[in-house]
């Protein structure tokens, strides 16, 4: 019998042979159908891609996998992506052409080469960022085409260094366009970054501000609808940022679903100046629930450590959080060593363990998407879902063995 241009019979093996041969053949021939239902090539365009889940606490690749390359780097992202991230996380930062590009820090200085660039040595400047006089080559005073000459590296020093200097910075564009090429529903999450800071110092045409050209970028490729709405599931995302009133001034453009990120408790918020127990508090919660479906605390205001690296008590916020509607992502778990409260052991899956188990926050911002992946699938494991092309083999050769004469043992 012919099947796909694979026979199963053999021209070689003697009939006697092949009798015996059969049940092997056929176990093994079912294996490697189940092999090839799990594993999932670049799909057809008309294949329906593998949903994004929604009953596990959300995977997020924080700035791309940078715990392996280079932050908010297409090879990060792709990286995540593979490693079974659920949503790409980025910063969205503005050229001085008004190219919005991914981009952690207003400075180029600490992971890019642009200090080996002698043409850009007279382009340093200092400006006030949040308060701080701050030094250094901004991106906000350089093109995108002179963007594209630097190349990317490691933030920290201790990280694989060995693809430093080889990766461009990407456009907010083609972040989102390495999301959509997924095989699978790939969330993006993209932050609001510095936007007083962006729209002091970048102008755009019909007085658009920096908002208006981030949320317009995200409906020219049809991300819309609220917080686990069909149109959500079908192009996942949450904007993020550390500025409430971008969010709320946002809310006005699209009902994408925002959060609300929330710094340390000694620094004030960047737009409105105010305390972190401010915007953390009941009054506070429960206004700003009309605009955000929730908030990103740094890890430590959530269970604080004390001076000698070990957790003390809950301050109840995820709590807190959760009794107004809110979705909790705290920000940011690092596998090394120097990262880790003594308490986990140096082991990230104690961590995640107790932040996922414990803590029952309901994402989480990692640098090792991948670890994260792993300790989700192995103590909440997705059912295998199938593609149809893989559901056209499996019937293919179901149909084939049952209509065989050889009775399985």
């Amino acid at each position: 019998m012919k099947n796909h241009g694979c026979y199963f019979s053999s021209p070689i093996l003697p009939h006697a042979s092949m009798a015996s041969f059969q049940p092997i053949f056929y176990w093994f021939a079912f294996w490697f159908c189940c092999c090839l239902a799990s594993v999932r090539a670049r799909p057809h365009p008309c294949e329906v891609r593998l949903s994004i889940q929604t009953v596990r606490a959300f995977n997020v690749a924080h700035r791309g996998a940078n715990g392996e390359l280079p932050e908010e780097t297409a090879p990060a992202y792709l990286r995540a992506i593979e490693e079974g991230t659920d949503f790409i996380e980025t910063d969205i930062l503005s050229t001085k052409d008004g190219v919005l590009i991914c981009f952690h820090d207003v400075t180029l200085n600490d992971t890019t080469d642009i200090a080996d660039h002698p043409e850009f040595a007279d382009r340093i400047s200092t400006y006030e960022v949040q308060g701080v006089d701050t030094t250094g080559w901004f991106s906000v005073d350089f093109t995108w085409q002179e963007l594209q000459t630097l190349r990317t590296r490691q933030r920290f020093s201790f990280r694989d260094s060995a693809y430093n200097d080889i990766f461009p910075i990407i456009k907010f564009e083609e972040y989102i366009e390495i999301a959509l090429n997924a095989s699978r529903i790939v969330g993006i999450y993209p932050e609001l970054k510095n936007p007083v800071f962006i729209n002091e110092h970048v102008t755009w045409a019909d007085g658009k501000k920096y908002e208006d050209v981030f949320a317009e970028t995200l409906l020219k490729y049809g991300y819309q609808g609220k917080f686990l709405s069909e149109q959500w599931k079908a192009k996942p995302i949450f904007i993020q940022s550390f500025a409430p009133t971008s969010l709320i001034y946002v809310s006005n453009l699209t009902d994408s679903p925002k959060i609300l990120l929330i710094d340390d408790v000694d620094i004030p918020t960047q737009d409105t100046n105010q305390s972190f127990w401010e915007i953390t508090s009941e009054a506070y919660l429960n206004y700003i629930k009309e605009y955000v479906v929730g908030i990103g605390p740094w890890k430590d205001t959530l269970v604080p450590p004390d001076t000698m690296n070990h957790l003390k008590n809950s301050t109840h916020l995820v709590h807190r959080a959760h009794s107004h509607g809110l979705q909790v992502h705290p920000y940011t778990f690092r596998n090394e060593n120097q990262f880790l409260h003594f308490d986990f052991n140096q082991d990230p899956y104690q961590e995640y363990q107790f932040w996922i188990s414990i803590m029952k926050v309901d994402g989480i911002f990692t640098d090792f998407p991948g670890s994260l992946h792993m300790y989700q699938e192995w103590t909440s494991p997705m059912k295998l879902v199938m593609g149809p092309s893989a559901v056209t083999w499996l019937d293919t050769f179901s149909k084939l063995l049952f209509s065989h004469k050889y009775k399985l043992p």
